[in-house]
């Protein structure tokens, strides 16, 4: 199941940034020298309550004017309403009421999602009385909190996690799977999904970016039910458009968090960009199901080696997430294109996939005996059992002792046995390691 959204919105200078960081503590600055591990810090991974969810940040760009400032709230209050379970409308308690909250509580009410209204820098208590003109926004009880000095945050957060349950049941069809197409702008998204819906539902046209939103395509076939989202394709950033593109990183993010297969599409005739490695990088740090698709291998001049070495440099490029499949396509002729959903369906297949216990610990254990765990600062990993707790994605939980001594290289060695035993092709797996006394 995707992990809720939870956006914040809110005019310059309220704090959205500073609360932001604050949920998302420790985990905000990604120092990993991995590819693909994203380093903008729009979205971050939070917990409350044992709830696991994304936070997503939609500021960015601090425009000039005050019509500007309002413009750009809309645009803020839009992508929260499209994307996201649950919207964080933050507002600032000591400068008070202002048009633009005014505008943007309109459009939140209207949209019908459930909305926390949090009204910032109550310091102290002699403050409180400020957050009463805005029960004029007529959004419901404003939450008062000071996100410099961390007051008030778990009283928000009990709010905003309460909301949850109504989305879980509201959650879509279980047997059907959702698989998000990201990639640069006219990379033939959308000419793939129409290819395989067999009709011209996406647009589609030459002009890079076409596809703003992500859009969402059903379609049933004699393997299964699929939903295809189609993402707006994420461009390199420039000054002017940075803003556009903030909004449409965020919107594939979302449809990544939604999805269980992502597939990464790239030109043949065109190199690898960083964008593309960033995006699909979050996707694998999700543990998402994950394949690429080749496109416009029409265009290409071949001969019988062609496809190998084409593979080898996208392989080394996207050496994080060796497990991932390839396809060579183009959308255009439909070459190769009817086997992207069966291998989609494969991907899916692996990454719904549970092992029982009994088997799982034998493979542990016979991957012990081979190579014991490094000591590290005079002491030694010792794993006492393992046990899978989850499916999509696979995740395993090491019951162990001295945990402090789990070498990084040790646990990709334990994962790649896990790989090696079981079918995890096309699918990223996710391992926790738990201390336990004898």
């Amino acid at each position: 199941m995707a992990k809720p959204i939870v956006a914040i919105v809110g005019r310059p200078n309220v704090g959205k940034s500073t609360l932001f960081n604050k949920l998302a503590g420790k985990r905000i600055s990604i120092v990993q020298d991995t590819p693909g591990v994203t380093r903008d810090r729009i979205y971050a991974e939070a917990e409350w309550l044992n709830n696991v969810f994304t936070i997503i940040d939609t500021g960015g760009i601090e425009p000039e004017s005050q019509d500007a400032i309002v413009a750009q709230m809309r645009r803020q209050a839009q992508i929260a309403i499209e994307t996201a379970g649950v919207i964080i409308f933050i507002v600032d308690g000591k400068q008070g009421l202002t048009d633009a909250d005014n505008e943007v509580a309109l459009m939140l009410r209207k949209s019908g999602k459930p909305v926390v209204l949090v009204v910032n820098k109550i310091d102290n208590l002699s403050d409180e009385q400020n957050a009463y003109e805005f029960y004029n926004l007529g959004i419901g009880e404003p939450v008062t909190i000071s996100s410099t000095q961390g007051l008030g945050l778990g009283d928000m957060l009990d709010v905003v996690v309460g909301h949850f349950s109504e989305l879980h049941n509201a959650n879509e069809d279980d047997d059907v799977i959702n698989i998000a197409f990201v990639g640069k702008p006219n990379v033939g998204k959308s000419s793939l999904i129409n290819k395989l819906l067999g009709e011209d539902r996406v647009i589609v046209s030459d002009v890079p970016g076409t596809t703003r939103d992500a859009i969402d395509s059903h379609l049933e076939t004699s393997i299964g039910k699929f939903t295809l989202i189609d993402t707006a394709g994420i461009r390199r950033k420039s000054k002017v458009k940075e803003e556009i593109e903030r909004y449409s990183v965020i919107r594939t993010l979302a449809a990544i968090e939604r999805a269980d297969v992502c597939i990464l599409m790239v030109d043949a005739t065109e190199e690898l960009s960083d964008q593309d490695e960033k995006i699909i990088g979050y996707a694998h740090e999700l543990n998402k199901a994950i394949m690429v698709v080749v496109n416009k291998w029409d265009l290409i001049e071949k001969d019988d080696k062609t496809m190998i070495n084409t593979k080898r440099i996208l392989q080394y490029k996207l050496s994080f997430m060796a497990y991932a499949p390839y396809i060579f396509i183009s959308a255009l002729t439909g070459q190769r294109a009817g086997k992207v959903l069966d291998m989609a369906k494969e991907c899916y297949t692996n990454y719904s996939r549970r092992i029982s216990t009994g088997v799982l610990n034998d493979v542990i254990s016979k991957a012990v005996l081979m190579k014991e765990p490094p000591v590290i600062a005079l002491r030694r990993l010792k794993i006492f059992y393992v046990t899978q707790v989850g499916a999509k994605p696979p995740t395993f939980v090491f019951f162990v002792k001295n945990q402090t001594s789990l070498h990084f290289s040790y646990e990709r060695y334990l994962a790649n046995k896990l790989r090696e035993s079981f079918d995890f092709s096309g699918t990223g797996i996710k391992l926790i390691f738990r201390e336990r006394k004898e």
